[in-house]
Formats: C-alpha cells, structure tokens, sequence
C-alpha cells in the first residue's frame, strides 16, 4: 500500500530471485514511493524468504511468534529437505512443492521491529493496525487493516479458492480470526493465496473449517485412524480447491486437539500422507 511518498510492502515471496521479480514490476510505483516498511504476516518462507531482497533500509515488522518461526525454520531446513532422499513418492511431492525456489546459500533476513497482539502504525499519512489473530495458520498470524480503503490484508487466515492448511492451530483460533475480519466489514479481501475476494470468500474457509472439525470429531468418535478418516471425508463443494490433500494435516491437527495425549505425526509423516493421499484422489 501507498501513501504520501512512501510505501508499506506486505510479505514477501519464497525466494530472492521471486522476490525480485515482483519489486521489478511495482518500479514504476516504488521509484517515486519507496518501500520505506514491510509486514511478514507469519512465518513461512513464502511470505519471508525473500526479505533478503528488500533495500538495507526497509523496516520489517512481523509478530514476535511470527519470528520465533522464522528461527525455527530457516531456508537451509528446505534445501535439506530438498537434498535429502526420503524415497520416490515424497521426492516427487517435495520436488513439485519447493523445487522451483532457490534456498541453497540463503540466509533469512529477519524482522527488525516486533509486536504482540495489536500495532497501529502509520504510512504516508494513512492509518493502519496489525492485527496478531494467531495462532492458527501459524503461530504468529498477522492481518492488516486498512479502515480508509476499506481493505483487510489477511495473510493465510485466508486461502482464496485453496485448501486452509492447520500447522499450528487450534482449529477454533482459526474460525474466531475468520470472525474478527468479517467483523471489520472489510468490502476487499487480499488473501495469502488465490484471487482478492469478499467477505464471502472468509465465510466460505471458515465453513470448511467447522465441517472438517464436525466430520474429524465423528471418525474420532467412532475409532477412526487420522489417515483414514482424512481419506473417507468427503470434500463436497470444498474438493475442487487447490491441494485438497492439505485435508490430511487438517484432520492431524484435529486429533492432536481432541486427544492432546496422542503421539503427533512429525513434519515428514504428514507430508507423505499428503503425498499419498493426492495420489489416491
């Protein structure tokens, strides 16, 4: 977003030359407006990675859990993923997920200004407020309002026509940040995947969200496996999302929550499930 003579970037891409290629086509904005500050909404590398690419004297902002995410997973952690041979049917899923990004030699550039829970900042003049709604996405969910365009950047709080993926949770944190945008009655949406939308586009996650929690609650109920019952759910009008396998984490993550007892899949199990379960449907 612009304002006066300035400009406010929000996120970034998953890699430098990515990242790049996106601030070579705003040239004919930012050259009179520059990107004085940026957001990172969460911590993953495809809204992070490419900080590296912004000029020295950009300020980033970015929740403090948002940050602790970053550490936690650096761009070296995917290139070993990428190096490492984890047998043909996961190769094949992490080759198509990351393969296209370059992470070999890069070294993340962190956020140099934190925050928890709400910070209103402003650029150029124009008003703003960081909204921190995780965890739920992530563990450090940002979105930003704009109240004078009426504009709610929400990150991945919200996947435009793409299947949500839980990786921190819980579920109901999700739904409530689904509340909190509807309810600053926003009339743009700017996802953190897919087309810009409404209001509309936020109920209809937040939909898919409560029906995958009532169908996983179910299967849970009646001994269902995790696998299993991510394969018998039955999408309906969700399945023609983007990467409905993301169905398998999802019902992973729902398990977790009602029996937070249970021994939890690691990184490498749930991405194979997603593997195979793509492959299945």
């Amino acid at each position: 977003m612009t304002g006066g003579e300035t400009s406010l970037l929000i996120d970034t891409l998953f890699d430098v030359p990515l990242t790049r290629e996106m601030l070579n086509a705003m040239r004919s904005i930012t050259a009179t407006r520059p990107i004085d500050s940026a957001v990172n909404t969460h911590g993953n590398g495809d809204h992070c990675f490419g900080n590296a690419a912004l000029p020295d004297r950009t300020a980033i902002y970015a929740s403090v859990r948002a940050v602790a995410d970053m550490r936690e997973e650096p761009p070296a952690l995917l290139q070993t993923v990428l190096d490492t041979d984890l047998g043909p049917e996961l190769n094949e899923f992490a080759a198509r997920i990351f393969g296209p990004f370059r992470f070999e030699g890069l070294e993340a550039r962190l956020p140099s200004q934190t925050f928890e829970g709400r910070l209103e900042l402003e650029v150029g003049g124009r008003a703003l407020e960081l909204i921190e709604v995780g965890p739920a996405h992530t563990g450090g969910d940002t979105i930003i309002h704009v109240p004078d365009a009426k504009t709610v950047f929400t990150g991945d709080i919200l996947f435009s026509g793409g299947t949500p993926i839980v990786w921190a949770g819980p579920v109901g944190n999700w739904i409530a940040a689904c509340e909190t945008i509807s309810e600053l009655g926003a009339r743009t949406l700017v996802p953190g995947h897919g087309p810009v939308t409404d209001g509309d586009g936020v109920l209809e996650l937040k939909r898919y969200l409560e029906y995958v929690r009532e169908q996983a609650r179910e299967m849970f109920d009646a001994g269902v496996g995790a696998l299993e019952a991510a394969d018998e759910i039955e999408l309906g009008p969700f399945a023609a999302w983007t990467a409905p396998e993301r169905i398998v984490q999802n019902v992973e993550e729902l398990y977790n929550e009602f029996d937070p007892s249970r021994p939890a899949a690691s990184t490498i199990e749930v991405f194979q499930g997603m593997a195979r379960w793509a492959k299945r449907h």
